[in-house]
């Protein structure tokens, strides 16, 4: 989807029912560039409300379980159920998937805050960690999910059920709805189509400080294993001979507790952007999805993403949103533009706000009966206008 710059029409834009017009972003001093951008989240404490959700348990059959919270509005019933997941070394309780969750609560969702395997509170109850392609974990979760849903409607059918995905969370659920689609939408915001790419991309030099952060919280994650682990991954994870890069972890860790014959393996299988172009060029229609990414993400790569927006193009397939900005770093989004604050001062992201009003967009979509696939006109051209800003 093309944002075009201010003052300058989109030349490949052409009428149609399904819009999506998101404002431009404009990036915010101090946090300036892809870096700054990138790590807002963490190097600054978030003043955010206080945390009134519930701790569910969501059974995953045998001894293993995922913790999840859930956020309910205070004023109202609920208008959908969202199950939000965080990124690689995130937990349900990390800053910007909080900030997110009271934004869509304030905004009369119910939200669902969900740890995946070995993460963060849950780690205690199930064995192993995480994967990009988890299904056998996520699938159940979200079918717990709907009947949440179902729950939660009060005498209705069920409410509708959504997800959004911070970088690889929405990766994992991207794999999951491609496999079994049991949401009525998902958000992805910077999330990896090509593991390949992204594992390159983040192995680079110039990613050296984020690749030492992120390993030490992996390392970390496995190490607390309360099944423990064996002394050959002990001897990888700690002393001189542990794993120093991305690819080296998902090799000796990832891909075989997965199941996964090799790393290469893994990273063709838990790449969703083969399976969305398929689903594109043989017209079949999937529920709506958006994909928010930055070109200047130091961790993603923005090629795949790209590719995807000129192929709906071409095949006109109107399902798929797809929203790239030149600036905003990975998950970062913090624009100076129509700022908004959280009751505590918590100020929302560019992407929490266009993630919510996609929502908006698609629940009333689900009320007015309107549906898409390919074959159809689709919205102001999926090819986005790289903005200088």
């Amino acid at each position: 989807m093309v944002v075009p710059s201010a003052g300058r029409a989109d030349p490949l834009s052409e009428p149609h029912q399904h819009q999506l017009e998101p404002s431009p972003f404009h990036q915010r001093l101090p946090w300036w560039g892809a870096d700054l951008q990138t790590l807002r989240d963490t190097i600054r404490s978030e003043r955010l409300p206080e945390d009134l959700s519930s701790a569910l348990t969501i059974d995953l059959g045998g001894a293993d379980a995922l913790l999840a919270r859930l956020s309910l509005p205070q004023q109202e019933a609920p208008r959908a159920l969202v199950v939000l997941i965080p990124g690689l070394g995130g937990c349900a309780d990390g800053p910007g998937i909080r900030r997110l969750a009271a934004y869509l609560v304030a905004a009369g969702v119910a939200v669902l805050r969900l740890n995946m395997r070995g993460a963060g509170a849950g780690r205690p109850l199930a064995s192993g960690t995480y994967a990009a392609l988890c299904n056998r974990d996520l699938l159940p979760a979200l079918q717990q999910a709907r009947q949440l849903a179902i729950q939660l409607a009060a005498g209705n059918r069920s409410l509708p059920l959504f997800g959004v995905g911070l970088s690889l969370g929405g990766t994992m659920l991207l794999n999951a709805q491609l496999e079994q689609p049991l949401l009525d939408g998902l958000a992805c915001i910077s999330s990896p189509l090509d593991l390949v790419e992204c594992a390159d991309q983040f192995d680079r030099p110039r990613n050296r400080l984020y690749r030492r952060w992120v390993l030490r919280r992996l390392r970390q994650l496995t190490l607390e294993d309360p099944h423990g682990v064996s002394p050959a991954e002990r001897a990888l994870l700690r002393g001189p001979k542990r794993v120093r890069s991305l690819q080296a972890f998902d090799a000796a860790i990832t891909a075989p507790r997965w199941g996964h014959a090799s790393l290469a393996a893994y990273y063709t299988a838990a790449s969703p952007l083969q399976p969305l172009r398929a689903a594109m060029e043989t017209r079949h229609a999937l529920p709506p999805i958006l994909l928010l990414h930055a070109a200047d993400d130091p961790w993603v790569p923005v090629a795949a993403h790209l590719e995807l927006a000129r192929q709906a193009q071409r095949w006109r397939c109107s399902w798929l949103d797809t929203v790239i900005t030149a600036r905003g770093g990975h998950n970062g989004f913090h624009s100076r533009d129509h700022v908004e604050h959280l009751e505590g001062g918590s100020t929302v992201s560019w992407a929490d706000q266009q993630t919510t009003a996609w929502l908006k967009g698609r629940l009333n979509e689900q009320f007015t009966g309107s549906r898409f696939g390919c074959g159809r006109p689709t919205s102001s051209a999926d090819v986005h206008d790289l903005r200088r800003t």
